[in-house]
């Protein structure tokens, strides 16, 4: 029949086909719908589109559970959500695959990506070149009384992040939480990007600014559980034993974590691929350079002891995946138990990650630099904090003195708890530095802990943003962290031993609290890097220190020099040309300057 143009245009036909995904699916015609309650009787899609009227738009049944419907009448930025029948009960729910919500009690948001990354094509840097940044959007650049942080202020100070040294960010995370202010460890939407901080595009658009700038982005992801709170798929299609948590969680014992009844249950298909899905969602469509994944502990076992074998099989999958989709970016785990079967590969019997956040160094090197009296410090344990790594490899494990966990919940920053009266005292300031030249130069992947440049003082609290005007105050501190990256990267071509692999302890004397160590890069003699750290409060004149040859031997850093602060003494220390004296076992030898709580570095031409 032919159409008059009086008549009212033709509805645009929908796709001959169901199309494949979860959530809501844009296409050129409508918006597609597809959601997971293999126990509901009958589902409905309400929303702008359809008025909000409740039985307007029912959903078909499919196998396995699922159910879909396709909408020609509803478009991207449309609000919605699902009404589930089971019984007597009519629950509406949250998409959980929505891309964008209104908040974490709200309504989902159809997302069209239609970001442009013009042509965004960054390459994480090679993982024994990474120098890590752990931030947390909502308090690193709030400048709004009342109002937590966004992507758009955290990206005014990439520039800075540029200038310091960094080349990765991790980003605490930032899937949608209860509320506007959380650590956000508290997911209750994980695919929806935390709408307070500026929602999906926010987000993309802060890593294509990152990427600009030379910097990676590496995203914590919280897979151990859900919530608890606000947490819309709860007993989502009205099915749950035991008074749990329903078909996306355990409804046994497995439920428990320290954070509620609410781990997931990773034994269900549907549930390791909503997981398993959500991970590869962050690499490919927001450009993450890798993924953190939180307290991976209780991933693989209920309480620490209990093993949850399906936890372990997805950690696999997931990582495998990414390895193969993703062959530049970096998984990092964080299990605290020294477990070298976190980053084994997936064929040995291992996790896959390629790293993982190290417990051997950050407890002792904390221990050493706050203890209050030098006597008390064991160069033991800084030589077992050097020393340490997994599976012969130094760059599976990120070192650190500071991150959002260890200056929190009962703990400090290394300032304040060195000197609680006067966290910038000399004191602190001191040995907070020693702790980070230990970080810069041992074997690992280092990470610093947004503000820790500049003497940030107390603990970590979602509602304390971080004062800027430290940055200006402590700017030689700052110098001084952006030296010692630039070192630790081998920007000048003087230091590539740190960028090894290699590091021999020469000198270890607990008696008088001094430690050196060599570092080198493969068999090249000359990538080599000496290293001499005093812990103790005591100046030398003439302490004398092993060298594995002849030189001249360029100093490279002085953590004592006055450019760093005016509290320092600036003691005064050169280039060496060491005499062929036999010491710690080496050919050759210097006596040393060393000033109390500092560190030299020394390399070859």
């Amino acid at each position: 029949m032919t159409r008059l143009l009086s008549d009212p245009p033709a509805s645009p036909a929908p796709p001959a086909a169901p199309l494949p995904g979860m959530g809501s699916l844009p296409h050129p015609n409508g918006v597609a719908f597809r959601v997971w309650a293999p126990n509901a009787e009958a589902v409905f899609i309400v929303g702008d589109f359809n008025s909000w009227v409740e039985d307007a738009t029912p959903m078909s049944r499919e196998e396995s559970g699922t159910w879909y419907a396709d909408c020609p009448d509803s478009k991207p930025g449309d609000e919605y959500r699902y009404l589930i029948i089971n019984g007597d009960q009519r629950l509406s729910r949250i998409d959980p695959y929505a891309r964008e919500v209104t908040n974490s009690v709200g309504n989902g948001v159809i997302y069209a990506d239609e970001f442009d990354w013009e042509g965004d094509s960054f390459e994480l840097a090679n993982f024994n070149e990474l120098v890590i940044y752990e931030m947390h959007i909502g308090t690193f650049n709030a400048t709004k009384d009342g109002v937590p942080g966004t992507f758009d202020e955290a990206a005014k100070k990439l520039a800075y992040l540029a200038k310091l040294g960094v080349n990765a960010v991790q980003l605490m995370p930032l899937a949608e939480f209860a509320g506007d202010y959380s650590w956000g460890y508290n997911p209750a939407q994980i695919y929806a990007v935390e709408s307070a901080y500026g929602g999906p595009d926010g987000l993309k658009k802060f890593v294509k600014l990152a990427h600009q700038h030379g910097i990676g982005v590496i995203l914590d992801v919280v897979y151990n559980h859900f919530g608890p709170s606000d947490l819309s798929i709860w007993q989502f299609d009205g099915w749950s034993e035991n008074g749990k948590g329903g078909i996306y969680f355990y409804n046994d014992w497995r439920s428990k974590t320290p954070w509620g009844d609410t781990r997931p249950d990773y034994g269900r298909g549907e549930v390791r691929a909503f997981i398993h899905d959500n991970a590869r969602m962050w690499l490919r469509d927001f450009h993450m350079d890798g993924l953190r994944y939180d307290m991976t502990l209780y991933i693989r076992t209920v309480d620490g002891g209990s093993d949850i074998p399906e936890g372990w099989s997805l950690a696999q999958w997931v990582n495998s995946t990414l390895a193969q989709e993703f062959p530049r970016a970096i998984t990092i785990a964080e299990d605290l138990q020294n477990n070298d079967w976190l980053t084994k590969p997936p064929e040995w019997g291992g996790a896959g990650f390629s790293s993982q956040w190290d417990a051997g160094f950050v407890h002792p090197v904390r221990d050493v630099v706050q203890a209050t009296n030098d006597a008390d410090r064991s160069m033991g344990k800084i030589c077992g904090a050097l020393l340490h790594r997994y599976n012969f490899d130094a760059f599976e494990r990120v070192i650190y003195s500071e991150s959002h966990d260890e200056v929190a919940n009962g703990k400090q920053r290394v300032p304040s708890e060195i000197s609680p009266d006067d966290p910038t005292s000399l004191f602190a300031q001191k040995r907070s530095t020693l702790a980070a030249v230990l970080m810069f130069t041992a074997p690992g992947v280092p990470m610093l802990f947004q503000g820790q440049e500049f003497l940030r003082d107390g603990w970590f609290d979602d509602g304390r943003p971080i004062d800027w005007d430290q940055a200006q105050e402590f700017r030689g501190i700052v110098r001084m962290y952006r030296d010692l990256i630039r070192l630790r990267l081998n920007r000048d071509g003087v230091s590539s031993g740190l960028i090894g692999q290699h590091i021999a302890l020469t000198h270890v004397n607990d008696a008088e609290k001094v430690i050196a160590f060599t570092r080198w890069s493969g068999d090249h003699a000359g990538s080599r890097v000496l290293v001499v750290l005093n812990f103790a409060n005591k100046e030398w004149t003439d302490y004398r220190i092993g060298f594995p040859g002849p030189g001249p031997w360029r100093l490279r850093f002085n953590s004592d020099a006055r450019v760093y602060s005016e509290d320092f003494d600036d003691t005064p220390a050169e280039d060496v040309l060491p005499e062929e004296h036999g010491w710690d076992g080496l050919s050759h030898s210097s006596a040393l300057p060393l000033a109390p709580y500092s560190a030299l570095i020394y390399s070859t031409d």
